[in-house]
């Protein structure tokens, strides 16, 4: 993977997607995260942003995924819980369980050929799904290097 090529994208991408009011997403991780790669190599953290993720949440988050019981189980980014409520391809979404948002809060994990792209938004489905749109946007401008 082209690092360069991914921190670009990343910026150009975060800078209009992420952060203050009116935008789709309150945050963003962006994990190195390779399922076919031997174990001894851990996934780290490429990319963040409107977070501080550490790397023992990480690591459970990263195991959660490995363990593929996604509809049993529930997960951890920072202080929130969440449960998965839609489960695609190459992507599920998640609800937050202890929000005190009165909207509500949640999360889209997507898996691309390297990475966990982890994008954590304010609301309900009209707020899903700009948020899906965004992170479609990012995962679509990174595969664009492979053609």
């Amino acid at each position: 993977m082209d690092w360069a090529f991914v921190h670009k994208v990343w910026e150009k991408w975060a800078s209009t997607c992420i952060g203050s009011s009116g935008q789709p997403l309150k945050a963003a991780l962006l994990i190195n995260h390779d399922p076919t790669a031997p174990s001894r190599l851990l996934s780290t953290i490429a990319e963040q942003e409107g977070i501080n993720a550490n790397p023992i949440e990480l690591s459970q988050f990263v195991d959660f995924i490995k363990r593929n019981k996604l509809q049993s189980e529930s997960f951890f980014i920072g202080l929130n819980q969440y449960v998965v409520t839609s489960i695609h391809e190459n992507w599920f979404s998640a609800r937050c369980m202890n929000t005190s948002k009165p909207a509500g809060e949640g999360a889209i994990v997507m898996h691309t050929a390297a990475f966990l792209l982890v994008a954590l938004y304010d609301g309900s489905i009209g707020s899903a799904s700009r948020a899906m749109v965004v992170v479609d946007q990012f995962a679509w401008q990174l595969g664009r290097k492979n053609l």
